[in-house]
């Protein structure tokens, strides 16, 4: 059993590997196509700019070069219902979208446009037969409570990512791990360091998203050996 707080409210308890795919089913299933996967603590209209201000960071990131006869080939872990996934369809890359969700990844089959597939897979099990160019993970980490779990599906990704590629994954600026809620923990910048440069990865920078003051955003790791 788990104790810590959040403000002045005891949380008891934190979500289990199975109990977190049916949170996130259950809201995929309630919630609208924003804020199922945005915050949704905000209206469908701040969620708007919430992701095109994400979308714009990943792009400054991996760049806005296309070519159709040699697309990025890239994995979104943790899609939800696609809205990154298909806009990088939609700007010519070839993309894979993986999450827990079965109901998240039907839409997303639906939906689909350009060189994009789906799958339903926990991003501790993803097992392509290639290598990607870019493989991201937006505002999904920090919602994986158990520390194994989480360590698990940061390497499973990471193993992921070609020679010279990109691993983005998405945390708090900070240097102390944090329980926000029975469903939200944010590690310190330095363990995913700790854990994936011994694998290869190297630390390039950190991108805040720049959102309301928040402290969220991209560390950004490229593949060195």
């Amino acid at each position: 059993m788990f104790y810590g707080y959040v403000g002045r409210v005891k949380i008891v308890d934190q979500l289990g590997a199975n109990e977190t795919i049916e949170h996130w089913d259950r809201r995929h299933r309630q919630l609208g196509a924003l804020r199922s996967g945005g915050d949704a603590g905000y209206d469908e209209f701040s969620n708007e700019i919430f992701y095109a201000v994400r979308l714009g960071r990943l792009l400054d990131i991996i760049g806005d070069r296309t070519e159709y006869s040699a697309p990025l080939r890239i994995l979104d872990a943790g899609c939800g219902k696609g809205w990154f996934a298909h806009s990088m369809a939609r700007f010519g890359h070839a993309i894979d979208g993986i999450d827990v969700s079965e109901h998240a990844i039907d839409l997303c089959r639906a939906n689909a446009t350009g060189h994009s597939s789906f799958h339903l897979s926990p991003l501790a099990d993803w097992q392509p037969p290639y290598l990607y160019d870019v493989v991201y993970s937006i505002d999904v980490l920090f919602h994986i409570m158990d520390d194994a779990l989480w360590e698990a599906s940061v390497l499973n990704l990471a193993a992921q990512v070609r020679l010279g590629g990109l691993l983005l994954v998405v945390d708090h600026e900070s240097d102390v791990d944090r329980t926000w809620s029975f469903y939200q923990r944010t590690r310190a910048l330095h363990r995913y360091q700790s854990l994936l440069e011994p694998v290869g990865l190297q630390v390039d920078r950190f991108v805040p998203y720049g959102f309301r003051g928040a402290p969220t955003g991209f560390l950004v790791l490229q593949r060195v050996f």
